[in-house]
């Protein structure tokens, strides 16, 4: 069973309608599953899913899509993706069972929160006025930061990676 990085769920996270959202395929790969099953567990649950959990893109957001991104993951869509929301992505996590399912899931709730918890901070940093609060929202922006970079570490001694090495003109 592989851990998934933080880094694989956040880079698949779009702003799509104001929403942060990922894409059916990208939450395929996300559980190492194919598209259609994901879509095939939506059509089959179709109660667990209203209109703030799971959105089609319509076709001016797909070229969008197309534009922003010049590799071919879109040129050969024939469907237009569905987008799931945070909630949504909670309620698939509910139908697809299995131990990568479970670390996924897991990995998806961790990201959001990290995400949610960033920006809250990063937000009222910009409207306190006093110095020691400020200082302390900035250490506690840090200490998200580095909690997101400790489970990158954590995740690649699991994997049984060596440890990043020094380059030789590094300062120690």
């Amino acid at each position: 069973m592989s851990v998934i990085k933080f880094e694989a769920v956040e880079e698949n996270i779009l702003t799509i309608r104001g929403m942060q959202v990922i894409l059916d395929s990208d939450v395929a790969e996300l559980y190492g599953v194919e598209t259609r099953d994901i879509n095939k567990a939506v059509k089959n649950n179709p109660d667990k899913f209203p209109d703030d959990y799971i959105f089609e893109l319509d076709a001016e957001e797909l070229d969008d899509l197309r534009c922003k991104f010049s590799t071919a993951k879109f040129s050969k869509t024939r469907v237009p993706p569905k987008a799931f929301t945070e909630k949504g992505l909670y309620m698939i996590a509910t139908i697809l069972k299995s131990p990568q399912a479970t670390q996924t899931t897991i990995a998806i709730i961790e990201t959001f929160a990290k995400i949610k918890s960033l920006s809250s901070t990063i937000k009222a940093l910009t409207t306190v006025q006093d110095k020691q609060e400020q200082q302390t929202l900035m250490q506690k922006s840090g200490q998200i930061i580095a909690e997101i970079l400790d489970d990158d570490l954590v995740t690649n001694e699991l994997k049984g990676a060596c440890p990043p090495q020094k380059s030789p003109g590094a300062r120690k």
